[in-house]
């Protein structure tokens, strides 16, 4: 039992990093409520769910590749820049409203936690490299059931921690005032362009160098 609260301290840490989800996470909770930004992270899950199924299946190798390295960079560029500036332009839209609020789409906030994941070289860092190494390791010591039992205590982790940031999120916006609200959603917006614009100079050093 402690293995497995161990591997849930590892979806903790792998949630847990300052950076484009939970910036996304907070965005979306600060102008839509809750239900927008755990949508934010259950597509981040999604995407982690589609890696650790590669692992599975032997096909990492793919990932040391220079053209899918800068294409990942590249991509994960577009989709935070745009996610960033996106979030800078409905900042004064923003009201004390909830009703008028919530008026984006859930798809929309899927989606965006989705492709941010998916498009983040350090979520592939983590399960192509850190989870390779642990299921390399487990697989020489446990059956199949511990390995899908261990598995599955990552992502316990991981869904806890997104459910404390949208929790943490949307129940700021009921203390905050709309100058405060904006000031914090510009800071977002910032943060996913200042991530954006690091993909992208790790993009042209691959493709550079």
């Amino acid at each position: 039992m402690s293995i497995f609260f161990t591997y849930i301290i590892l979806g903790l840490s792998l949630a847990a990093p300052i950076g484009p989800i939970n910036a996304a996470q907070i965005d979306r909770g600060i102008k839509h409520g809750f239900f927008s930004s755990w949508l934010v992270g259950l597509g981040a899950t999604v995407a982690d769910v589609f890696y650790m199924l590669l692992v599975f299946f032997g096909v990492y190798h793919l990932i040391e590749l220079p053209f899918v390295q800068s294409f990942l960079w590249l991509f994960g560029f577009f989709v935070l820049v745009y996610t960033g500036i996106e979030s800078l332009s409905g900042t004064n839209q923003i009201s004390l409203d909830h009703q008028k609020n919530m008026r984006e789409t859930k798809s929309k906030s899927f989606f965006a936690g989705f492709f941010m994941s998916l498009f983040n070289p350090l979520t592939i860092l983590f399960w192509l490299g850190i989870f390779g190494s642990i299921l390399a390791k487990t697989v020489t010591t446990y059956d199949t059931s511990h390995i899908i039992l261990y598995s599955s205590a990552i992502f316990i982790g991981i869904t806890v921690w997104d459910i404390t940031m949208a929790t943490l999120a949307s129940s700021l916006r009921k203390f905050l005032t709309v100058k405060l609200l904006k000031v914090i959603t510009v800071l977002s917006g910032l943060s996913l362009i200042a991530f954006g614009i690091y993909f992208g100079i790790q993009a042209a050093s691959v493709l550079f160098s």
